[in-house]
């Protein structure tokens, strides 16, 4: 690959979760949740560059332990609730001397991506198809069904329309974000300081391999998809 086109991989992985506690080092079938995200980008043949950024001594030790490397201790300001992601990929690019023209975000709560969709991410843009690309997966429900509820506690629909009296076959698929994977061109997402645009192309992942871990539920349910195999990570 061409210097101008150099990939950064940064898996963002911060101590002190207080929706699952530990979760980036929590054991997942027999290795921690961050590894699955190791493996995955170390996989991916495009990626010229893997990095850890976190404060946490511990998951650092970890990352170390699978392959990845960890050139920087991510300062405090960056580490507490109040951090943007946006905040944490700048302090990342920057610390390594702002070398590589794209970014990729990697969340450790997503394990069960497969490289080749980090990869499917990234030729969407290296082959110059869109400044940035984002994997989602199809929402399980229409949001045309979502209520709200008025201050008597009747329902009223999300969506103007009828979606409510219709088959979910009748109304449009939607998609949603599902963590996973986001590429991006840095000096576009400098422009913009997001990752979805209406430039921004999609990969679609599968409902199987697009559970994000910020519960209890969700872990056990990457458990359950893993004990019945029906993923193989790549």
């Amino acid at each position: 690959m061409n210097t101008s086109e150099r990939v950064l991989a940064i898996i963002p992985a911060r101590g002190g979760s207080k929706g699952l506690p530990g979760k980036n080092i929590r054991p997942l079938q027999g290795k921690p949740l961050l590894a699955w995200t190791v493996e995955a980008a170390r996989a991916c043949p495009l990626l010229d560059r893997v990095i850890l950024s976190s404060d946490d001594e511990t998951i650092m030790a970890t990352a170390r332990e699978w392959g990845c490397e960890v050139p920087f201790i991510r300062p405090p300001h960056l580490a507490d609730d109040k951090a943007s992601m946006m905040d944490v990929i700048w302090h990342a690019w920057q610390a390594l001397g702002k070398r590589h023209a794209w970014l990729v975000l990697l969340q450790p709560t997503s394990p069960l991506r497969w490289a080749a969709d980090i990869t499917a991410c990234l030729e969407i843009c290296l082959r110059g198809s869109a400044p940035a690309a984002v994997s989602m997966t199809a929402t399980s429900k229409p949001p045309h069904w979502l209520v709200t509820l008025d201050e008597a506690g009747h329902p009223y629909p999300l969506l103007p329309g009828d979606g409510l009296q219709r088959q979910r076959q009748e109304l449009l698929t939607t998609y949603l974000p599902n963590g996973a994977v986001y590429v991006a061109n840095t000096y576009w997402l400098a422009q913009t300081q997001t990752f979805i645009t209406r430039e921004t192309k999609v990969h679609i992942m599968p409902a199987e391999r697009s559970v994000d871990i910020d519960s209890e539920l969700d872990f056990r349910l990457c458990q359950l998809l893993l004990e019945r195999g029906q993923h193989e990570h790549l």
